[in-house]
């Protein structure tokens, strides 16, 4: 349904104007706040929706809560995308404060903080990777500066080697990964990139977000699926994470089955391998849940005969049996098209002890839902061994004004060198940056 991502991006850059006029019609002027959604709130049930969103709210969802494919129909409703409402702010869990740290920029996406504490933007709708630094005395970025130019939709950024003096900043684009030399502190790249990497292209999902293992051996790169469920020459060795030598040698396939892993990242404490994954759209509203796992060598998550374990696709019914009993089961569901994006294991000291180690995701949210979900941060904790319960946590919520109206899109995910975190929103086109205050 690629009209439906173009239509919906039309209607976020050209129709604000005309909604807004409609809009004060409407309401009398008293704005978007004052839209109610007339559909009732959602009964109990795993699976939720905007509605239902508040800081610290716990969810779980298992294989047990699957409804059979097509029990409510697929519906189309892309968000309209709205300047942020006048009293409209993000909405943290007690004891934290947002601000909004950077504004203007151009369809900012992943984010990446490098070891001296800059923070690097893939604005992936300008086809530039930005540098921010330090705070000001209001909480902005004090210098925003132009890294690199001219690239086609940059996505993930990686550091090579990991560790505290890396030589190079890797960028994933769709067809390619390139690479730039890099100095601690450098604002402007030196020179030319340097193609390190070709990568499977011609439409469909475009994100390709990097990761370097722990000890820098090996190159990981997010390669999503150029259909929603096809299974044609078209998609050999796509739906999958690639994985390279640091020169971009020795390509091999490292995890299959898996319609888009736009987010990477790996455990520092152990160094496993975990992504975010958007799944198909048209079997229905609760159908199929995107998640966040582990990624497992060679291993096979489903797409696109299969999903979450044993369960046959309809539209691919009788075929391929033999992988049934291999389709591995996710670590932790999400609700159904949430569009799950960049991910990260928070590490610093600044957030209260009970959030190290857990993950960070962002939840930008997608049009193949009746009453829409996703549009927020969530927290998955993580135990002491790596291990995720299968829960999530409602983190950081507030970007949607009703079921029609959204004015943010969270995207990217990074911990800043003083442990707040950072999260990109590609619909206000700002970078919001959470600290813990403490008390209420």
């Amino acid at each position: 349904m690629r009209w439906l991502a173009k239509w919906g991006s039309w209607l976020g850059i050209y129709g604000s104007l005309v909604l807004l006029l409609t809009v004060a019609q409407i309401t009398g002027g008293h704005g978007l706040a004052s839209l109610a959604l007339a559909e009732p709130a959602p009964q109990p049930s795993p699976f939720t929706d905007y509605r239902s969103q508040r800081p610290g709210s716990v969810h779980r969802i298992t294989v047990r809560d699957l409804p059979a494919p097509y029990a409510t129909r697929s519906a189309a409703n892309p968000p309209w995308v709205v300047p942020r409402p006048q009293n409209a702010w993000p909405a943290a869990p007690r004891g934290f404060k947002v601000y909004q740290y950077a504004s203007g920029l151009i369809g900012p996406r992943v984010l990446r903080t490098a070891p001296n504490g800059d923070l690097f933007v893939a604005e992936s709708s300008g086809g530039r990777i930005s540098v921010l630094r330090g705070v000001s005395a209001a909480g902005k970025a004090e210098r925003v500066e132009s890294f690199a130019e001219g690239l086609t939709r940059p996505y993930g950024i990686a550091f090579y080697p990991p560790g505290p003096d890396p030589k190079w900043i890797y960028v994933g684009q769709p067809g390619a990964v390139v690479r730039f030399a890099y100095q601690n502190g450098q604002l402007r790249a030196s020179g030319a990139a340097e193609r390190v990497a070709e990568l499977p292209d011609g439409g469909g999902h475009w994100t390709r977000d990097l990761q370097f293992s722990k000890d820098g051996t090996t190159l990981f790169v997010a390669v999503g699926s150029a259909s929603n469920v096809d299974d044609t020459p078209e998609e050999m060795q796509r739906a999958d994470i690639l994985a390279f030598d640091p020169d971009g040698s020795h390509r091999r396939v490292y995890a299959w089955g898996i319609r888009n892993p736009s987010g990477l990242a790996v455990d520092p404490a152990t160094g496993q391998l975990w992504c975010t994954v958007n799944e198909r759209d048209g079997l229905g509203d609760d159908l199929v849940p995107d998640y966040i796992t582990h990624v497992e060598a060679g291993g096979f998550y489903g797409w696109p005969w299969w999903y979450l374990g044993a369960h046959q696709d309809p539209r691919h019914s009788g075929k391929r049996p033999e992988l049934s009993r291999s389709a591995v089961v996710p670590d932790v569901l999400l609700q159904p098209h949430n569009a799950s994006l960049q991910m990260a294991f928070y590490q610093g000291q600044q957030f209260p002890p009970e959030y190290r180690g857990h993950i960070f995701a962002a939840e930008h949210g997608s049009w193949n839902r009746s009453v829409r979900t996703g549009y927020e941060v969530i927290r998955v904790p993580v135990d002491r061994n790596g291990h995720a319960s299968g829960e999530y946590q409602d983190f950081l919520t507030g970007f949607v004004v009703d079921d029609q109206h959204v004015w943010g899109r969270p995207v990217g995910i990074a911990e800043a060198a003083d442990g707040s975190l950072l999260i990109s929103d590609d619909a206000s086109n700002s970078i919001w940056r959470v600290r813990y205050q403490g008390g209420s």
